[in-house]
Parts: structure tokens; C-alpha cells; sequence
């Protein structure tokens, strides 16, 4: 399956672990070049290194996304590294989940400035050399929480919801230069995120296994499943795929719950 990805140069946020990690990881067996970003540098480093030791194309920088000047200056470094970035994935992000009046301002701020302006950041620092060239590819790591709601998450599923307008408003605004916008939603997915989630309850095991019995195959996906969803949205396969929003869940969404 190698090669679905030739001569895609694409610039991956929260690169260093989870979702974005596995992302990396296929996209280089399919042939991309990478341009890596995530805000602890440490870590973005070490496994950056990992994967150039594969022999891929692998360009990094440490980069908060909320600073839109270091997002651009980190696409001006790509471009010079590995070439014009073609296509984006927007997977950084950040869980802040609380009764809506105990949400505090700060709380609010985050979760607006990393899951939704961040991604605003890194699109627009990109869209003017796809415009340019008249052709790229956008995806946006939403979730589930982008169309469902779980009491007590809020203000997250907020952001969910208008990174996912977003996607819906960027697909169609630039549709006419052959710039595709779309959005993945996974559900539960077994990253260290939820495995602290787990940890978070008196007992981690029985919390563990309630997530479990939420899904109608008995478990959630692991960040590789993720990952090939990603492939196919960022390839050529679905040309045609524009402002719209593929749930990777197992079913959860859908699945009516006592």
C-alpha cells in the first residue's frame, strides 16, 4: 500500500504523541513528507529523530499553535526543508471538560485558543501557498463531541462543534482552487489521554470497562485506525470529498444508550 501519499508535503500538529504520532507514522510509510509541530519540544524531537531513522523526509518545530507568528514561521521552515506544504492536518488539541457555570475564563480561553484559533492559525498559513499553486488538502481532527453532547464536557464540545463549521465554511470558500476542507471525528480512542481519563476515576479498571460497554464491538479504536482514515481523506482516493466530516467511532454515535 506504500506510495498512496507521493509527493504530499504535509505539516501534522501535536505530532509528538497519540493520534498525531500514528499519523506521522503511516503517512510516512505512504510516502509523504513531514513537516512536524507540537509545543513540547523535548518529545517532538526524540521522536522525530525515531522517524527520520526510517528514512522518511521529516522536517520538526517545537510550536504552540496559538502563536499565530510561530506557525507561520514554522511553514515558511518547512517549505524550505522538505518543499510547499500541500496539505495540513490539524490534530492539536486539548480536552477541557467541565460543568458549564464552573467553566472559568481561563478554561474557556484554552480550549477555544488551542482547538479552534490554533487550527484557525495553521490553516490560514498554509491557504495562501495552496491558493497560489490551486490545490491542497485540509483535515481537521474534530470528534464526536463536534455533533454529540456529554453532560458535564462543556466547553469543549463548543469548539468541536465550530471547528467542524469551519471545516464546512473553508471546504466551500475555496472549493473553486481545488482545495478540499474535511474533518475526522474519532470517538474514544486509546491514547494516553484516555488512558489518564480512566486513571482519573476511584477505579480505573471499572471506568475503563464502562467505556468499553459503550460500543457495539466492546472497544474503542487504537490511534493507528486513525491513522488510516487520515491516509485516505489526505490521498487522491476521495477527490471529491470536500466540507464534509468521517466519524471513526465503532458506532458509538450512533448506538442509542439506556
Amino acid at each position: 500500500m506504500s506510495g498512496r501519499l507521493s509527493g504530499k508535503k504535509i505539516f501534522v500538529t501535536g505530532a509528538a504523541q497519540g493520534i498525531g504520532l500514528a499519523i506521522a507514522k503511516e503517512f510516512l510509510r505512504q510516502d509523504a513528507s513531514l513537516f512536524l509541530i507540537d509545543r513540547d519540544a523535548a518529545l517532538l524531537a526524540e521522536e522525530a529523530e525515531r522517524l527520520k531513522q526510517l528514512g522518511g523526509n521529516v522536517g520538526y518545530r517545537p510550536v504552540d499553535i496559538t502563536d499565530a507568528t510561530a506557525v507561520t514561521a514554522a511553514v515558511k521552515q518547512a517549505a524550505d526543508e522538505i518543499g510547499t506544504i500541500n496539505a495540513l492536518v490539524n490534530n492539536a488539541g486539548v480536552n477541557v471538560f467541565s460543568p458549564p457555570l464552573e467553566t472559568t475564563d481561563q478554561e474557556w480561553d484554552r480550549c477555544f485558543d488551542i482547538n479552534l484559533k490554533g487550527a484557525w492559525n495553521c490553516c490560514k498559513a498554509v491557504l495562501p501557498d495552496m491558493i497560489a499553486t490551486q490545490g491542497g488538502v485540509i483535515l481537521n481532527i474534530a470528534s464526536t463531541h463536534a455533533f454529540t453532547i456529554i453532560p458535564h464536557t462543556f466547553p469543549y464540545p463548543l469548539a468541536k462543534h465550530a471547528l467542524l463549521g469551519m471545516t464546512k465554511s473553508l471546504g466551500l470558500e475555496y472549493a473553486a482552487q481545488n482545495i478540499r476542507v474535511n474533518a475526522l471525528a474519532p470517538g474514544y480512542v486509546a491514547t494516553q489521554k484516555v488512558i489518564d481519563y480512566w486513571d482519573s476515576f476511584p477505579d480505573p479498571v471499572a471506568a475503563k470497562a464502562e467505556t468499553m460497554k459503550l460500543h457495539p464491538g466492546g472497544r474503542i479504536a487504537t490511534p493507528e485506525e486513525i491513522a488510516l482514515a487520515a491516509v485516505f481523506m489526505i490521498s487522491d482516493e476521495c477527490p471529491f470529498m470536500n466540507a464534509t466530516c468521517l466519524t471513526i467511532d465503532g458506532g458509538l454515535s450512533v448506538q442509542q444508550h439506556p
